[in-house]
């Protein structure tokens, strides 16, 4: 199977409320996000994206409306943390993304895989699909999902 893959990265804080260590304090991270898709290559002569299963310009834009530019510089959280989520609206405008799960780097992939899945499925009319978004929380821990 040929797939292709678009890095991005975004900073976004949150905390995981019953967690046993220092995660249970509100903190942030620098993601990185990498979106793996599969397809069939375009073979039209005169075609922008001939010889490309997708432009990496049009995963990253797509990614960026759906997704990156909605959770970078926020604040996820869980719907049940209602003392922190009380807290983040006391602010005017705060940038708040809500999530129905503990915003573990394993759910938020999960998350991510979940709103990008629709977003990618035979775009543009073609054979396509997301096959695995993997989200770094550091360097050295992450999570990954397959379709």
């Amino acid at each position: 199977m040929l797939t292709i893959t678009r890095k991005m990265e975004f900073d976004a804080g949150h905390r995981i409320p019953d967690h046993n260590s220092q995660c249970r304090n509100l903190h942030g991270h620098r993601y990185t996000l990498l979106i793996t898709l599969t397809g069939d290559v375009v073979q039209q002569d005169g075609q922008s994206d001939n010889g490309m299963i997708m432009d990496f310009g049009d995963i990253k834009a797509l990614a960026h409306e759906h997704l990156v530019k909605l959770w970078d510089h926020a604040f996820i959280v869980y719907e049940k943390d209602t003392a922190v989520r009380n807290f983040l609206d006391s602010m005017p405008n705060h940038k708040t993304v809500v999530i129905d799960r503990v915003p573990t780097v394993e759910n938020l992939a999960k998350t991510a895989f979940d709103i990008l899945k629709e977003v990618y499925h035979d775009r543009f009319g073609r054979h396509l699909s997301l096959a695995k978004v993997t989200l770094y929380e550091t360097p050295n821990c992450w999570a990954e999902v397959e379709g």
